[in-house]
This record gives structure tokens, C-alpha cells and sequence, in this order.
């Protein structure tokens, strides 16, 4: 059979497994990609340069000519509405088409996606259990048997649900097939990695709060977290060195990546050695010590994401099923510090029942040990998850904006503000927001003194693009590979659809698999890690 998988704006390393699974049973595998410039559903939200560079209609060309006989989403909460509306076109250009939906969207609101008819399949929880069954079926022939982890209607519309089994125990039998996306992406700008699934925490906010409980038989469920083992990881990472000679660096997508002190004993010694590539990745101030921040230093790591959210230690561990202590944080950063790794500190703002002091304990933390980077986000209601249910037994979420909210509709990551009914609140707020972005460019004695009192009143237009600009210049001074990324990202698609305009196409094919040195983003200094980058290169005659 043909397969299409459909995607937006960055590689999806579970389609990346998908796909080498539909290739070993046979089945000839295509891609339809959208870059989603000016509307990429995080960050940067331009309506009228959205329009204008809107890929839509190469997607919907891309499957009427490779004619699949399925298409495959894998869908956010952010990008199911544009999924869906993909899938709709596509039913409407050919009947026959089936389709299979999944990814945490689907798991978190499944009685809202099966409602819609171009839903053929709809897989919840870890998709690799349900895929092969699921085309077999297509392929063979209709029948109404129940399919693991699957969700189906038969002819006269009722709603078939698989049994929910437990989660897959062989990561190692889980090869991510990256050549799905050599014609769309440069593979090797951010090279996409995860040695691991499952978190072990169950924050209310987070998809693991919920995907974590779907099995059935919870006796029968098997780990949540799951290691590859240190060969098959470092195996898969050398095939990509050696086809992707332009790596710049390694994005670990690990929930948590250092949950295993002993794998990493035996893993980082054996990546520094025969990978050589700078990485970044995220963890848990439980998981971090000298140790381990010492090992990281020398394998590479030049960037770690950090969960703090909140430094209120009874909230946190009441409301939020986080159960670090402060000092647990302060060990944690203290330790990055010590040996010369650059930490990124992720922070929530508008926690309901939050009290407001966890701020200045927030910002008191920040001075003491001072991040590379305060990444500030505004508290979202994710369906299926227990700050979803409590937001609406509270009343602070009503029924009508979560059924919005399970159907895909006025959700946006980064801002979601409309939450907070007290605006003295949300001024105060805006003021730790202005003094995160900007506290790391400032000079210790000011930081010592400011307090969000000293701001709060300043107008948004005037600490807006101050904080914009303060952020953006910590991401260019401090070499952050997000910044460089995502300034690639858009500087390689303007220039991709802007040709595209003119009726050129770009073989981004050709692109990832030359060799040569990475070059650096226009918007990174001469200083950052990747000008420094041959330093953690193998020798040739090392390399496999």
C-alpha cells in the first residue's frame, strides 16, 4: 500500500517510527509537510505573512499525487484542527482514502475526535502496538474485530474500542526512520533523539498525567519509563552521523534523560567518544547532581531545560503532583553551574490557587543562581488532564471553553492569559514576566534591589518589546541552539517558499546528505557553541 504522513513544522519522531515500521511490512512511504511559517503555533503568530506564505495547498497537492492509500496524522492539541481539515480535503478528493489519528490530542479527547467522518482510525497511547494491525486490516480486507489501542466504527456507525494494552517494554526494536524527512527539513540542524519514554512524575499539566494511566490492566501495563539500551542508542545516533555529516547538534527529547544514573555512567563515556556532537536535552532537579553534571560537561552538553514551574513547595506538591523541595532546585543549578553548562529554566505563571509570593521566591531564586534563560509560559488546560478536570470543577474553566479546548479550538501555548479574571493579578504577573526575560543581562547589584513593585506599572507597549528584545539578544550572546534552530528554520523557509513563489524548487534532499562543517546561523555570535563545535568532532578514523 502507499502510506502519507502528514505533518507541520518540525519532525515528529513517532511518524519516524511509523514509517520504518511501514517499510519493513513492505509499504511504500511518502511525506506532506507544512513549515507553518508566521503560524507555528508556539512562538511567532503574523496573520497576514501567515497568509502569504501558507503551504497548504503544496500539502494537499503532495497527497493527490502520491494517491496514498492511507494518511497518517499524529496530532497536538495546537495542530488538530489543521489536521483534521487536511484529512476532510483529502476524503473529499478521494472517498476511498483511510485515515489513522493519534498523538496526545487524540489520547487526551478521544470522544471528540471520533465524532468526525473523515476519522477513519483513531490509535490511543503509544501507536506502534496498533499500526501494523491497523494496515493488515485496511489492506485485507473489512471486519469488525476489536484492535489493540484502537478506535474504529463499523459500517452501521458504532464506535469499536480496542482493548488498552500496556506500554512497549523493547525500545530497542524502535528505529526512528529519518530518511522520511530529507526532502522537507535539514535533518542534521536539529537532530531529534529520545533514549527513553515515560516521566516519572504525573504532573497535573502535563500529558503524562493521564497517558501514563491508560492501560486497561494496570497490573499488565509494564514500566512507564524505558530505557534503549547504551548499544542500540548509540548505534542509532552513529547511523545518523554517518548519514547526516552536518550534524550541529543533538536535541534529547527525553521527558526526563537523566533518570538513570547507571545507564549514563555507561552511556555519556561511549557518546563522547564515538558521537562527538554537542546536545542539549531536559530534566528534573531530582535527577541532577555533581555527578551527573559532570559527566554531561565532558560528553558534550552544552544546554539542560529545567522544570521549576513554581517555588512554592506546598502548592507544588498539593496542586501539581511535583514534590521537589526548593533545595532541591538549588543543588540542581548550582551543580550545571559548577561545571560550565548553560541552564534554561521553564517557569508558569497564572497556576490557579497559586499564591503570588511563590513569585518573589521565584525571582529571589533566579538572582541567587542566575539562568541562561527564563522561559515563561502562561498556564494551559490540556485535555485529559487532571488541571483540565479541576479547572472546571472550580469554575475557572467553563464547560463551553473546554469543549472549545477538546475540539482544538482557541488553543495558543504561550499566552493563554484569558484564564486569569483578576487583572491586578495579570499586571503582576506581566511584571515578573518583564523582570525574568531581562534579569540575565543585568548586573548583580540591580538585581539585588529590583522588584516587580518597581515595574508593575509601567505600561505593556513599553516592557513588552523590552523583554522581546532582552530575550532575543540572551538567545544570540548565549549561543541557545533553540534560537539558532528556529533562526535556520525561518531563514531557510523564506527562502524555500519564496523560490517556491517563483516556480523553483529547492533539493533539501541534496542538502542534508552533502558533507562538510555546519555552518553558523547570521544570527549567532562568533563565540557560541557552534563556532566552537570542531572541538567535540571524532577524528575520521574513529568513526564507524
Amino acid at each position: 500500500m502507499k502510506i502519507t504522513f502528514v505533518a507541520i513544522g518540525a519532525e515528529q519522531m513517532g511518524l519516524s517510527i511509523l514509517s520504518g515500521i511501514a517499510k519493513k511490512l513492505g509499504h511504500e512511504v511518502n511525506l506532506a509537510f507544512s513549515s507553518s511559517l508566521f503560524h507555528d503555533r508556539f512562538n511567532l503568530e503574523i496573520p497576514w505573512l501567515a497568509r502569504f506564505f501558507d503551504d497548504r495547498e503544496r500539502v494537499i497537492r503532495t497527497i493527490r499525487e502520491t494517491n496514498p492509500d492511507v494518511l497518517v496524522f499524529s496530532c497536538l492539541t495546537s495542530s488538530y484542527r489543521w489536521m483534521l481539515g487536511i484529512a476532510e480535503e483529502a476524503k473529499n478528493m478521494n472517498p476511498e482514502v483511510k485515515t489513522i489519528f493519534g498523538g496526545v490530542h487524540v489520547s487526551g479527547a478521544p470522544e471528540y475526535v471520533i465524532k468526525n467522518n473523515c476519522v477513519d482510525y483513531m490509535v490511543i497511547g503509544e501507536g506502534e502496538l496498533a499500526f501494523a494491525p491497523i494496515l493488515n486490516r485496511i489492506e485485507t480486507g473489512w471486519n469488525n474485530n476489536p484492535i489493540d489501542n484502537t478506535w474504529f466504527r463499523d459500517n452501521a456507525g458504532t464506535v469499536i474500542k480496542g482493548p488498552q494494552k500496556g506500554f512497549n517494554q523493547d525500545l530497542d526494536s524502535l528505529a526512528m526512520d529519518k530518511t522520511l524527512w530529507e526532502n522537507d527539513i535539514l535533518v542534521g540542524d536539529r537532530y531529534y533523539y529520545m533514549t527513553s519514554r515515560g516521566c516519572p512524575y504525573r504532573c497535573t499539566f502535563c500529558f503524562n498525567n493521564f497517558f501514563a494511566e491508560l492501560p486497561d490492566e494496570k497490573k499488565s501495563k509494564g514500566k512507564y519509563v524505558r530505557l534503549k539500551s547504551v548499544d542500540s542508542a548509540i548505534n542509532e545516533l552513529l547511523e545518523g552521523k554517518k548519514r547526516y555529516k552536518n550534524i550541529r547538534y543533538i536535541d534529547f527529547q527525553d521527558d526526563v534523560f537523566t533518570t538513570d544514573k547507571e545507564w549514563l555512567r555507561e552511556f555519556l563515556p561511549r557518546y563522547k567518544n564515538e558521537i562527538g556532537v554537542p546536545f542539549q536535552c531536559l530534566t528534573h532537579p531530582k535527577y541532577m547532581d555533581d555527578d551527573i553534571a559532570k559527566w554531561m560537561s565532558e560528553a558534550g552538553c552544552i544546554w539542560i531545560q529545567l522544570g521549576v514551574q513554581s517555588m512554592d513547595e506546598g502548592f507544588k506538591s498539593k496542586n501539581l503532583k511535583r514534590f521537589e523541595r526548593s533545595d532541591h532546585i538549588r543543588t540542581a543549578l548550582a551543580s550545571m553551574k559548577k561545571y560550565g553548562i548553560k541552564v534554561k529554566v521553564d517557569h508558569m505563571f497564572g497556576l490557579p490557587g497559586e499564591p503570588v509570593e511563590a513569585q518573589e521566591k521565584a525571582w529571589s531564586l533566579y538572582v541567587e543562581y542566575v539562568p541562561s534563560r527564563i522561559q515563561t509560559f502562561w498556564t494551559c488546560f490540556l485535555p485529559g488532564t487532571e488541571l483540565l478536570r479541576e479547572g472546571i470543577a472550580d469554575g475557572i474553566v467553563s464547560k463551553e471553553e473546554a469543549e472549545r479546548l477538546n475540539e482544538g479550538l482557541d488553543f495558543y501555548f504561550f499566552q493563554n492569559i484569558d484564564n486569569i479574571k483578576d487583572r491586578d493579578l495579570i499586571k503582576t504577573y506581566k511584571a515578573y514576566h518583564f523582570l525574568f526575560k531581562i534579569m540575565p543581562l543585568l548586573p548583580k547589584f540591580i538585581r539585588m534591589r529590583l522588584r516587580a513593585k518597581h515595574v508593575k506599572h509601567i505600561p505593556t507597549f513599553i516592557t513588552m518589546p523590552i523583554a522581546f528584545m532582552a530575550d532575543l539578544s540572551l538567545g544570540m550572546l548565549s549561543g541557545n541552539p533553540d534560537f539558532d534552530a528556529y533562526s535556520r528554520h525561518y531563514l531557510f523557509y523564506l527562502y524555500v517558499l519564496l523560490k517556491r513563489k517563483l516556480g523553483f524548487e529547492t533539493n533539501i534532499t541534496r542538502l542534508n546528505l552533502r558533507g562538510g562543517q555546519p555552518k553558523r546561523s547570521p544570527f549567532m555570535p562568533t563565540g557560541s557553541i557552534f563556532a566552537r563545535q570542531a572541538a567535540w568532532q571524532v577524528p575520521a578514523s574513529k568513526e564507524a
